[in-house]
């Protein structure tokens, strides 16, 4: 009697589709790059626009080595990194404090959500002039500026979040017997800790764009200062290294936020 077997072979589409999907989630930022570079190094070589205008690839690169060497690069990183980590730390933990605050505690909200939905339309760079006369064009203004964007951020998202906790969570803690401040802890915070830290997120970008605000005017270091410096020399060879510096600084920064938020939050992922 003959034994047939019942194992099929596996189609092509299904062999290759896990290889294709990893290189598409894994490649795809290096495919993005490629592209775009190859685009920059045609343009250039055709010199369809001047070179004092748009820089060429190994333009842009001999520049990040010069900054590098000569000590200029290191240093601005340094000292915008700390600016923007004092600045963000300081308007975080604020903003979530009250935050917290104006999402559960009702004369809070009353006294101070008008005043603040007021400031947030008013964009950082237009504080700059305030911050200098307020702090001088020390280290105070660019803590300020950066630390004024970030609170703002941090605050909406975190009062958004305390506000829209579901109310079976609550009716459920209640009717177990739980106290005001295990509610507070347990349920409460919970609850909206994916929405504080997505304004978390937010903030740590926007955290960078205040910064280089600041910077522009009223500094003799950090990535902004050295931007406004490569614009009064025409150094746009410099400028875009700069701005390429500042977008990957960004993006790391961003994805661990991002990465930590996901182990913090967890149960998130579940949803």
């Amino acid at each position: 009697m003959a034994v047939t077997s019942t194992s099929q072979p596996r189609p092509p589409a299904a062999v290759w589709r896990r290889p294709l999907s990893a290189l598409a989630s894994g490649g795809a930022p290096l495919i993005s790059f490629a592209f775009v570079l190859g685009i920059w190094t045609i343009v250039s070589l055709l010199k369809i626009v001047p070179e004092t205008i748009f820089p060429s690839p190994w333009s842009v690169w001999f520049a990040t080595i010069e900054m590098w060497q000569n000590g200029t690069m290191p240093n601005d990183l340094r000292v915008s990194l700390g600016r923007a980590a004092i600045g963000f730390a300081i308007g975080a933990s604020l903003g979530v404090l009250l935050g917290l605050m104006t999402g559960r505690v009702a004369i809070v909200r009353t006294l101070l959500n008008p005043f603040l939905n007021l400031l947030r339309p008013i964009p950082a760079i237009a504080l700059v002039p305030v911050a200098i006369v307020w702090f001088g064009i020390g280290e105070g203004s660019k803590y300020f500026v950066v630390s004024y964007t970030v609170f703002l951020t941090v605050w909406f998202n975190t009062h958004h979040g305390m506000q829209y906790v579901p109310g079976t969570y609550l009716r459920a803690a209640r009717s177990l017997g739980a106290s005001k401040l295990r509610e507070f802890v347990t349920v409460i915070i919970p609850a909206a800790a994916p929405h504080i830290f997505a304004g978390i997120r937010l903030g740590v970008a926007l955290a960078f764009l205040s910064l280089i605000a600041a910077e522009l005017s009223g500094a003799s270091s950090g990535l902004g200062f050295r931007l406004q410096e490569a614009r009064q020399y025409i150094r746009t060879d410099r400028m875009f290294s700069l701005l390429i510096i500042l977008g990957i600084l960004g993006a790391t920064v961003d994805y661990v936020v991002h990465r930590i938020g996901q182990k913090l939050v967890h149960w998130e992922q579940g949803q």
